[in-house]
């Protein structure tokens, strides 16, 4: 009869344990849930207020981002005249040409200093 007690006892603590981690997981994701949205706005709000162009950007731009740009610029040209063939056969040369090829580019060659 001892160790019935015992072993229900044992079950119990488990089923609590069970119960304590369902409820932590729950609560979990509902915090989540209410929290990304916010989050997400909170990120645009910011985003939307930070339009000004300054020096550093422009410097970080000209010396960063414009020759990763030209980079991309000549791998998106290599990697288009080599996809060029299976492009021809899909039909979707120029979707290929304007991903590969003239978005770099516009973003290299036309955009404003400092705007990203």
């Amino acid at each position: 009869m001892k160790s019935y007690f015992r072993w229900h006892n044992i079950n119990e603590k488990e089923e609590n344990m069970h119960k304590f981690k369902k409820h932590t997981i729950i609560f979990l994701l509902i915090s989540a849930l209410i929290c990304v949205p916010f989050g997400t706005s909170a990120l645009a709000a910011a985003q939307a207020n930070d339009t000004e162009i300054t020096g550093s950007t422009m410097t970080a731009d000209l010396i960063l981002v414009r020759p990763l740009g030209i980079v991309a610029t000549v791998l998106g040209c290599a990697v288009f005249v080599v996809s060029l063939p299976f492009s021809a056969l899909g039909h979707n040369t120029k979707q290929a040409s304007q991903k590969l090829v003239k978005e770099p580019a516009k973003f290299t060659f036309t955009r404003p200093l400092g705007a990203f």
